[in-house]
């Protein structure tokens, strides 16, 4: 997927899925700003995709702060003077039950999962809106339309949310020809999946039809093409990307 020269910001970039698709964005030749919460890690990726010659700068931010939101898109803005592409990689997730969540966890799993997606997306439609382009990715799950069977109920509400402000947005941007979409992922390898236990992972394999986890880089596959020109047709989608685990 050819993306040269356009201004991409990822939340989440530096773990994860969120670090693979900065690695494969910059290989397709994105200009990057990278925006996560972990200082060290955040650094340490930006330096690794700098050695590759490609122009990048890293923002740690707190994704749910509307003020810092604010302040990454105005310093994206600042630095390369447009903005092409929007992933809302940026998550939570946790195995618990129900019955132990608490009030402020609830709070602290939507403002991460969901509130971050309202924000930079409201901020940086507002400048897409102007130059009548733009692809704004949401990161959704199989979680947000089956409910967590090994995520809490917080994070699969957060996340079918997600999916319902991604075709909310869609309606909205089409006009100016913006692109809103949504990439689903089921459980994927990730240290996330990974603090669950090999006898959780093992379980939970078998219910997917291809019998394994996806890989971070298949995920950032579905990513790059809802980015690139060659979904342009393409609006208000969720993309399932499960190994089959849910199809619809």
């Amino acid at each position: 997927m050819e993306l040269k020269d356009k201004v991409t910001i990822i939340t989440g970039a530096a773990g994860g899925i969120g670090k693979t698709t900065s690695e494969e964005f910059a290989k397709a030749g994105a200009k990057l700003v990278l925006v996560d919460y972990n200082k060290k890690a955040l650094k340490k990726l930006a330096k690794e995709i700098r050695q590759t010659h490609v122009d990048v700068i890293e923002i740690q931010a707190d994704v749910s702060n509307e003020q810092e939101v604010k302040k990454a898109v105005y310093n994206a803005l600042g630095k390369f003077n447009k903005i092409d592409i929007l992933i809302n990689n940026a998550g939570i997730c946790k195995m618990i039950p129900i019955l132990e969540i608490s009030a402020d966890e609830w709070d602290h799993f939507m403002a991460v999962n969901l509130k971050s997606v309202f924000l930079f997306s409201k901020e940086v439609f507002r400048y897409m809106k102007e130059v009548k382009y733009g692809k704004i990715i949401n990161i959704g799950s199989a979680a947000g339309k089956i409910g967590g069977l090994a995520a809490g109920a917080h994070y699969s509400a957060s996340k079918a949310a997600v999916m319902c402000f991604t075709k909310s947005l869609a309606l909205q941007a089409a006009p100016f020809k913006i692109n809103v979409n949504c990439v689903c992922p089921g459980p994927t390898k990730t240290d996330i999946t990974l603090a669950w236990g090999d006898k959780t992972n093992i379980e939970f394999a078998e219910k997917i039809p291809f019998k394994e986890y996806a890989e971070s880089i298949d995920i950032a596959n579905a990513i790059l093409f809802l980015a690139s020109d060659k979904s342009k047709y393409i609006t208000g989608e969720i993309l399932d990307v499960n190994g089959g685990l849910v199809m619809d």
